[in-house]
């Protein structure tokens, strides 16, 4: 049975540990493919609820336009998380997450950068209204 989150810092509890523990199986220096594949594993194991390449629309002064955006996981309808490979997270990666958070209502989203030594220096938490 999946789990049902109250709220987003039980949700982000739950998020941070299943990216951890992808992180002591994996290291870092893998596509952030890879990372999104186990990390889904991962959500499946825990009996999480997530959408994975969750597709947002667009709305531009009132009307859906293009073809979207898509987020790599929305977690149980509250959290958007953004898997990172990358040297370091910069402020456009901060950016990018206010903008989801803004088009799809949601007040919290996780940035987990997998290409650190230590998985837990590199997750950015980024709010929006909470």
């Amino acid at each position: 049975m999946l789990k049902k989150f109250a709220h987003e810092d039980e949700a982000s509890r739950e998020i941070i540990g299943a990216a951890i523990e992808v992180h002591k199986q994996l290291g870092p220096g893998l596509l952030e493919s890879v990372y999104e594949d186990c990390s889904e594993h991962e959500f499946i194991l825990r009996n999480m609820p997530y959408e994975r390449q969750k597709q947002i629309p667009i709305i531009h002064k009132g009307t859906s336009v293009g073809n979207g955006l898509r987020v790599d996981f929305l977690i149980g309808g509250l959290v958007i998380i953004e898997l990172k490979a990358v040297e370091a997270l910069t402020p456009l990666h901060t950016a990018q997450m206010i903008t989801y958070l803004k088009l799809t209502g949601c007040k919290l989203g996780l940035i987990l950068n997998f290409n650190v030594p230590i998985m837990r220096e590199s997750i950015k938490r980024v709010v929006r209204n909470l």
